[in-house]
């Protein structure tokens, strides 16, 4: 692999993988399991605090092993080969290309409001409950186009990031500066006249838990429940910085520059979101945000600020967003498949490199599932199952960084884990509490995925069969 990558790129690559259309949208559900405003902004401070001790302890893997690969590279140099092929086989079956269906549909939908034709046009097919829509084909197209792109060469995937990520950073800056300025009747005293005290929405009497018509008050574990559950948003909208780690072998001095990426990237792109999430505050009441029409609470708050053109502004954002995800995760997660074809865990194809040195064959792979999952419908469910695991490969190679301190303590380690060991604790410590009560109060939410990771075992020794 040549190292074209510098810092600026690799930080471009973190915000941009990070952003997507999340922050757009998980506000709604999150306001419903906590109804207040001072939790809200709680929940996403706890996620920020998380996400950049997770990364400042990844810090001292991705010194230690500066590869391609990342995390799968962590987990299998301290674990061993089936836990590193476990992280790669959910990688490869739902979380990277799940989450690449799931941002390209959102960049789909968000097109609809500029092309109504995209919403009322008939299916192309439909038999029973499935059924293949024009945005779906506008999904897989922008997939396989972004495949297609990042085969030419790391310089032109880097192009795109660089100014796509750009974009809609400062198209955030501008909706938050706006979202204070242009208010004329503020909602802040009103969301923060609850104070600490907790609501969740229960429906009305027939059970309908979208109208703001049952709101009760909640405390003790009932809280505790509804803070995992809205954590479920927050979290899955700040996982993917972690891609970086995947093109280690491609960015120049990674032994200094992954971590600083994954640093400042993260810690930047949680300060935009909690101030995407006071402009919410300011411009939406309560019902307002829970209740916004399609869980769209940008798309309202960009209504009140710019009037009937905010819908358009914030359609125009989302595209910019979504786009730039997308590149973001179609890059990096095929250098993971490539290194583990590398290890004899994945299609010998896959390590392949094409002459513009890059994974081709791992790249196209990658693309044809994720364009299935999107034409599939399903990749909604899977990323709500597989919301739990993500994290639990988290707090494994947080974990990991603990063990080797203890296991090896003479391997060479260019950057060591600041305030360590309280940062990796804090993190396990966050994460093991979240996974719990998701596990007491939202088990849909946790089995499931654990399940499809599971289903991993056998295809892991059937590869490790037949190769013997």
């Amino acid at each position: 692999m040549k190292r074209q990558l510098k810092l600026w790129d690799a930080v471009m690559l973190v915000m941009g993988s990070m952003i997507g259309s999340g922050i757009f949208i998980v506000s709604s559900d999150m306001m419903r399991n906590l109804g207040s405003g001072y939790w809200l902004i709680a929940v996403w401070v706890i996620t920020g605090i998380m996400t950049v001790a997770a990364a400042i302890s990844y810090g001292e893997l991705s010194s230690m092993f500066p590869k391609a690969g990342g995390q799968f590279t962590y987990i299998t140099e301290i674990f061993g080969r089936m836990t590193g092929f476990l992280y790669g086989w959910g990688l490869f079956a739902v979380i990277q290309t799940g989450t690449i269906a799931a941002v390209a549909m959102a960049f789909g939908k968000f097109t609809a409001y500029l092309v109504p034709w995209l919403n009322d046009s008939e299916p192309i097919f439909q038999n029973g409950g499935f059924k293949i829509t024009w945005v779906q084909i506008l999904a897989i197209i922008v997939i396989l186009l972004l495949t297609f792109i990042n085969t030419k060469g790391v310089k032109n995937g880097k192009f795109l990031q660089n100014v796509f990520t750009a974009s809609k950073i400062l198209a955030l800056l501008g909706i938050i500066l706006f979202g204070f300025l242009l208010i004329k009747d503020s909602q802040w005293a009103s969301n923060m006249s609850f104070g600490w005290n907790a609501f969740q929405d229960f429906g009305d009497e027939v059970g309908n838990d979208l109208l703001p018509t049952n709101w009760k008050s909640i405390s003790g574990m009932a809280l505790l429940g509804g803070l995992a559950a809205a954590m479920v948003g927050s979290v899955f909208s700040s996982v993917a910085w972690e891609n970086v780690t995947f093109v280690s072998g491609e960015i120049k001095n990674p032994e200094k520059n992954v971590v600083k990426s994954m640093v400042l990237g993260t810690s930047a792109v949680m300060v935009l979101y909690l101030l995407v999430n006071l402009v919410y505050l300011n411009a939406l009441d309560r019902d307002g945000i829970a209740f916004a029409d399609k869980n769209r609470p940008a798309v309202a708050a960009s209504e009140v600020i710019f009037g009937n053109t905010g819908t358009v502004i914030m359609a125009v954002l989302v595209m910019i967003s979504t786009f730039g995800c997308i590149n973001g995760l179609v890059l990096a997660g095929s250098r993971v498949y490539q290194t583990m074809a590398k290890d004899g865990l994945f299609f010998k194809s896959a390590m392949e490199n094409n002459r513009h040195d890059v994974p081709e064959k791992s790249l196209w792979m990658q693309g044809i599932w994720a364009s299935v999952l999107a034409l599939s419908g399903q990749y909604g469910d899977l990323l709500d199952m597989i919301s739990f695991v993500i994290v639990l490969f988290y707090m494994i190679t947080v974990f990991g960084v603990i063990y080797l301190r203890f296991k090896k303590p003479e391997l060479e380690r260019p950057y060591k884990t600041w305030l360590y060991p309280i940062t990796p604790l804090l993190y396990l410590f966050i994460g093991s509490a979240f996974c719990i009560l998701l596990m007491m109060y939202r088990p849909q939410y946790t089995w499931p995925g654990f399940l499809l990771i599971l289903i991993g075992l056998p295809v892991y020794w059937f590869i490790n069969r037949k190769k013997s």
